[in-house]
């Protein structure tokens, strides 16, 4: 029985990681599931910049139809809960279609992106800035991995 717990696990792990992640100011934000994180902040205008790593399970490799990263603004509304809207959109891919045998890590690097608004989360509604990894795949699900942070002036 203990095959079918392993059934339903990523094939890999993603880890996002921030170029100046030590050194950058850290705020904290409020997650779907009630708990508190520290993310990092930026200002408009800035570079974002890092390392997209992804490691499969030892031993397996990962078929895949792509990598890519993406900058996304959502503003999400409370009373609709589930449908964000995107006010800011930029990709980049990071790989073409492959396999991966082992870890393998992809710099990444948004330059100057125009952030217009700060991150915000009321009562009903909620502004936020996210990175989103996706392992497009055929015939599975893809595999999406998203890290927030914080834009304030």
């Amino acid at each position: 029985m203990n095959y079918i717990i392993g059934a339903f696990k990523p094939p890999c792990d993603i880890f996002v990681t921030f170029a100046d992640e030590r050194t950058r100011k850290q705020v904290q934000i409020k997650k779907d599931n009630g708990k508190t994180v520290m993310v990092p902040a930026f200002q408009t205008l800035e570079t974002i910049a890092g390392e997209v790593s992804i490691a499969p399970v030892p031993g397996k490799r990962l078929e895949h139809t792509g990598v890519k990263i993406e900058l996304l603004g959502q503003i999400e509304l409370y009373f609709d809960r589930g449908n964000f809207y995107d006010f800011t959109s930029i990709v980049r891919e990071l790989d073409v279609p492959g396999e991966i045998y082992e870890r393998k890590t992809y710099p990444f690097e948004f330059s100057t992106v125009e952030m217009p608004y700060e991150s915000y989360n009321g009562t009903n509604v909620r502004l936020r800035y996210i990175l989103k990894v996706t392992i497009g795949r055929n015939y599975v699900g893809s595999i999406v991995e998203s890290r927030d942070f914080c834009v304030s002036d």
